[in-house]
């Protein structure tokens, strides 16, 4: 059973555990406060159409919010969406895990994922609201020091042992799994 499937809704109403409706069986893994809402760019999705050779609808990545005209690798740890009376902060990149890769159907699915630097992005809720189709996104730039969606993922292939980049984590807006990372290595 997997929670990976999703299909286009007229709205949905979001809280700070993520968007009605929408089942995560695998808690341990995916969902919680810093992963409520998986964001994926329409650019990455037409990318992933001609990478992968196939159609590629809404919601095949598992993605709960698609934005039009967004490249979700340049995101940083931060930056905030605002979409009607709904403000989201970006935390971190998806992670491909083994349903993600029976779902493409390929062995090097996971590769090819963390090569093409085009993860997504995970968000925790900040304002909760209703999301409808159409809603105009308003993104604000994390001020801080920018930790990107793709450095994440590209660091994620070492497992964060580079700890001058895991240091960084500390004073950013970032995933709380993340952040405790950083304070159990500078213990």
């Amino acid at each position: 059973m997997t929670g990976h499937f999703k299909t286009p809704v007229s709205a949905a109403k979001v809280d700070t555990p993520g968007l009605s409706g929408d089942h995560i069986m695998d808690l341990e893994n995916h969902g919680g406060v810093d992963q409520a809402v998986y964001i994926f760019g329409e650019v990455d999705r037409v990318w992933w159409a001609q990478e992968l050779g196939r159609d590629v609808s809404p919601g095949y990545f598992g993605e709960n919010l698609l934005i039009s005209d967004l490249e979700t690798g340049a995101l940083a740890c931060g930056d905030q969406f605002r979409i009607g009376d709904v403000l989201l902060e970006i935390t971190s990149p998806r992670i491909p895990c083994a349903t993600y890769a029976a779902h493409i159907g390929s062995g090097q699915a996971i590769k090819q994922f963390y090569a093409s630097r085009r993860p997504g992005a995970y968000a925790r809720v900040l304002e909760t609201g209703t999301l409808k189709p159409g809603q105009d996104v308003v993104i604000t730039p994390y001020a801080g020091d920018r930790v990107t969606m793709a450095e994440l993922l590209r660091h994620r292939l070492t497992n964060y042992r580079d700890d001058a980049f895991v240091a960084r984590f500390r004073d950013i807006p970032i995933h709380q799994e993340l952040r405790q990372m950083a304070a159990d290595r500078q213990a």
